[in-house]
């Protein structure tokens, strides 16, 4: 943990690099002490159908969920999805200079009895990171 899932609008394709922001995502939230680096993925979905505001196709949107799991301090959480909710601003200034989009962020904590993890990432980690 935690998983971070980013889903926006298909008219962004165009306008923003959703790799680049996937790996902005990744790069701040290794950089945050609650998040275990080996934890951390991030993804984004295009969403093809979707309806916004006044129903303008010009209208685009970001939605930003993470999930962790339980155990960290309301503050801690606080600080998180303020940092990465931050990155996500930054990295989209130039195209909302241009384009009407809406940001969301969202982070909820996992049942940790209720959410069963096996992998090898660990094992496959390059040293230098």
């Amino acid at each position: 943990m935690p998983h971070f899932h980013i889903e926006y609008s298909a008219n962004l394709d165009e306008v923003v690099d959703m790799a680049q922001l996937c790996e902005a995502i990744r790069a701040e939230a290794a950089a945050i002490d609650a998040f275990p680096m080996p934890g951390i993925r991030v993804r984004a979905t295009r969403v093809d159908h979707y309806a916004i505001a006044d129903g303008s196709p010009e209208h685009g949107f970001i939605d930003l969920s993470v999930r962790i799991r339980e155990g960290r301090t309301d503050d801690v959480k606080h600080d998180a999805i303020a940092r990465v909710f931050a990155t996500l601003k930054a990295f989209l200034a130039p195209a909302m200079a241009t384009h009407s989009i809406a940001l969301s962020a969202e982070l909820r904590d996992i049942d940790a009895a209720l959410s069963l993890k096996f992998g090898n990432i660990r094992d496959h980690l390059r040293g230098d990171t």
